[in-house]
C-alpha cells in the first residue's frame, strides 16, 4: 500500500515538507512568530523555556527543540534566540545540522542583529530562500512502512476505551505489521496497566524497564505527597465516565494493538526502533505531543470522547472522536468519527480502514483539520523549578 512523501537524504520519509521558525527561548518567541507571519507556507512555535533552566530541564527542552527541526517532516529550521539565553540558538541550529547534515539550517541572535526588526528582516529573507527551496524538492513513493506513528488520547471518557482507541489500535497493528513504527507514551495512563504491557515485552530487559518507568512516575507523584487524582482522570475525564486511572489506563492501552513492545525510550527520544515503542512521558496533551514529534512521528492520530482542537506545527494530527456526539459538537476540530462503533454503524476495522485511507489522502496532500485551523501546539515537559 503505497503513500507520497519527501525522501531525505537518510532514507525517512516525510509526509510535509514544512519550513519551521524555533525560539530557542521565550525572548525570541515573538520575533519567531513575526517572521513567519511574513512568511506564506511556514510555520512557527512559541514556549516558555530556554533560560533560568536547572541542566536536565534545559537539556530535555534542547533534545525537544532539536528534535522538532531534525523531524523528517522538516525541510528546513531557522532558530532564534535572544544572546544571553542557557539555551543557545547556535547550539540548537549545529545540533540539528550534525543529525541531519542535508537540511536548511540557520540561526539569529536579537542582540547581535541589534533589534528586533532587524532580526526580523533577516529571518523572513532566510525563511523565504528555505521556502523557494523547498518547493524543488518533488514526492516520491513510499509505503507504511515509513511512518512513525504517534498515539494520544485526550479528553477521554467511557467510550474512548470501547471505539476510538480500539479503531486506533487496529491502526497500529497494521502500520507495524506493514512494517513501520509506532509510539505509546502517557505514562500516568498506564498505572494499573504495567503487567499487561510488560507481559508483550520482547524480553525481560524491556519489561524491566516498563515497570521502572510507569512505578517511577507513581513514585514521583508520591514523593510530593500528592494524590495523582483529580490530575488524572481529569474533571473532564470523570464527567465523561471514567472513574478511575486504572479504568482509564484499560482504555488507554488498547490504542497500541496487540504485537510486541520493542523498545523503551526516555521523553523526546529518537524512536530508533521498527515495531511498538514505550516512550516515557506525562499524560498531559502538548507535552505528550511535542516529545513523540521530536521523536520522530511524522503522523500522529489523537484520539477523544471530550473534544480537543489540539495540533502539531508540523506534523499532521488526525482527530477521532469516540462518539458521534463529539464528532458532531466540535465539528470543526475532529476527522474521523469512531463513534459509528457505538452506534453499531460500523466496526472497528472499518474505522481503521478510513484512518489508512486518510493517511494515504494526507500523504497526497489532504490537510488534517488541526492544520486548517493552524493549531502549532508546543510543550516541554519541565521537570524542576525555574532558577
Amino acid at each position: 500500500m503505497k503513500i507520497m512523501g519527501y525522501r531525505r537524504e537518510d532514507d525517512r520519509l516525510g509526509l510535509r515538507n514544512k519550513v519551521i521558525v524555533i525560539p530557542s527561548v521565550h525572548c525570541a518567541n515573538k520575533v519567531c512568530e513575526n517572521i513567519a507571519k511574513q512568511c506564506q507556507g511556514s510555520v512557527y512555535i512559541n514556549h516558555q523555556h530556554g533560560c533560568s533552566q536547572l541542566e536536565f530541564d534545559a537539556l530535555q527542552t534542547r533534545d525537544v527543540l532539536i528534535g522538532h527541526g531534525t523531524n523528517a517532516n522538516v525541510f528546513g529550521v531557522l532558530i532564534v534566540g535572544l544572546g544571553c539565553e542557557v539555551i543557545q540558538a547556535k547550539i540548537v541550529a549545529e545540533k540539528i545540522k550534525e543529525a541531519t547534515p542535508y537540511k536548511k539550517v540557520e540561526y539569529l541572535v536579537i542582540q547581535e542583529c541589534g533589534c528586533s526588526k532587524n532580526t526580523i528582516d533577516k529571518g523572513v529573507k532566510i525563511v523565504n530562500d528555505m521556502l523557494s527551496a523547498s518547493l524543488k524538492l518533488q514526492k516520491s513513493e513510499g509505503d507504511f512502512s515509513d511512518l512513525i506513528l504517534g498515539t494520544e488520547c485526550g479528553g477521554s471518557d467511557s467510550y474512548s476505551g470501547l471505539s476510538a482507541n480500539p479503531a486506533l489500535g487496529s491502526l497500529s497493528d497494521f502500520i507495524i505489521d506493514q512494517g513501520g513504527a509506532v509510539i505509546l507514551a502517557e505514562t500516568t495512563e498506564l498505572i494499573g496497566c504495567e503487567a499487561i504491557l510488560a507481559k508483550r515485552a520482547k524480553n525481560n530487559e524491556i519489561a524491566k524497564k516498563v515497570y521502572e518507568k510507569i512505578l517511577g512516575y507513581e513514585n514521583l507523584v508520591k514523593s510530593f505527597h500528592s494524590d495523582i487524582r483529580g490530575a488524572n482522570p481529569s474533571p473532564g475525564n470523570i464527567a465523561g465516565g471514567l472513574s478511575t486511572i486504572e479504568e482509564k489506563s484499560l482504555g488507554c492501552v488498547y490504542k497500541v494493538g496487540t504485537r510486541t513492545l520493542m523498545d523503551v525510550i526516555d521523553y523526546a527520544k529518537p524512536v530508533v526502533s521498527k515495531g511498538l515503542t514505550f516512550m516515557n512521558t506525562p499524560g498531559n496533551d502538548i507535552e505528550q505531543l511535542s516529545a513523540m514529534v521530536a521523536g520522530g512521528a511524522n503522523i500522529c492520530v489523537f484520539t477523544t470522547g471530550r473534544g480537543t482542537p489540539t495540533g502539531s506545527a508540523i506534523t499532521p494530527t488526525i482527530k477521532m472522536s469516540s462518539n458521534t456526539f463529539c464528532y458532531n459538537n466540535m465539528n470543526d476540530a475532529i476527522d474521523v468519527n469512531a463513534g459509528d462503533i457505538i452506534d453499531g454503524a460500523r466496526t472497528k476495522e472499518e474505522v481503521r480502514d478510513e484512518l489508512i485511507n486518510l493517511i494515504i489522502r494526507i500523504s497526497n496532500g489532504e490537510l488534517v483539520k488541526a492544520e486548517i485551523n493552524e493549531q502549532n501546539d508546543f510543550s516541554v515537559w519541565r521537570l524542576a523549578t525555574t532558577c
